[in-house]
């Protein structure tokens, strides 16, 4: 058998899906005329890759989010998430994905107050599925990789800002998300903080996590590998 022989035998390798795929995505509303929030969007993010999303008030970010996270369908088009089509998918399979797959960061951190750090990490396990087993140990292991391994039995009211949102963090990441998506993740932070966090989603994006940060500011957006403009429901890639 020739080598061309035995290329030719070989099976293809195919290329690995990418994490996020839009292809003619359109989000419609109804009304009179009906409110066209999407047009037909494409967006490949690749595994591994650090994307921002900007736009103003009302550019349609918070319908692509929604989209994105798996909290909202697309009118037309299709939303494939690691290679899984999801604009169809019947919703019991939609919040599987979107429990193991997707970790949310936002701008209100969403703690409960009551709560230590600990515990706000560790309810994140039970909804993600993790084995009670390991629940502990990977709750632990979120918070140190966010720096916070010195205030697991602190209350978030006691936290700073910073702090906070990263309890937040270490909250998405704890289940291994195949994608983190975050939404004004810096709206309510001071400069210092804000600085914090975006060094943190540097080391997050450096260990491999593919990270979507969905944003209005411009510094926070320079931070990104890619940055993708939304205007009036219109994707545009920035160079």
């Amino acid at each position: 058998m020739s080598i061309l022989d035995a290329m030719l035998d070989e099976p293809a390798v195919l290329p690995a899906p990418a994490v996020i795929e839009l292809a003619g995505l359109t989000r419609s509303f109804p009304g009179d005329p009906p409110v066209v929030a999407l047009h037909e969007a494409d967006l490949r993010i690749e595994a591994g890759e650090y994307v921002s999303v900007i736009g103003p008030s009302g550019s349609g970010k918070s319908t692509l989010l929604h989209i994105l996270g798996l909290l909202d369908r697309p009118s037309t088009g299709e939303y494939l998430l690691d290679g899984v089509p999801t604009g169809s998918a019947p919703e019991s399979e939609r919040s599987r994905l979107r429990g193991g797959r997707i970790g949310f960061v936002f701008q209100s951190f969403h703690l409960l107050p009551h709560r230590t750090v600990l515990d706000n990490v560790l309810l994140a396990t039970l909804y993600a599925g993790v084995p009670r087993a390991e629940r502990r140990e990977r709750a632990l292991a979120a918070l140190a990789r966010v720096h916070l391994g010195h205030r697991i039995d602190f209350l978030p009211t006691v936290l700073s800002g910073g702090e906070r949102q990263r309890v937040a963090i270490a909250r998405a990441v704890v289940a291994s998300p195949q994608v983190l998506l975050a939404d004004e993740p810096t709206g309510n932070l001071d400069s210092s903080n804000s600085a914090g966090v975006l060094d943190l989603f540097d080391e997050l994006h450096a260990d491999g996590l593919t990270l979507v940060v969905i944003t209005h500011d411009p510094a926070v957006s320079a931070r990104a590998q890619r940055r993708v403009r939304i205007t009036d429901g219109t994707l545009t890639e920035l160079a």
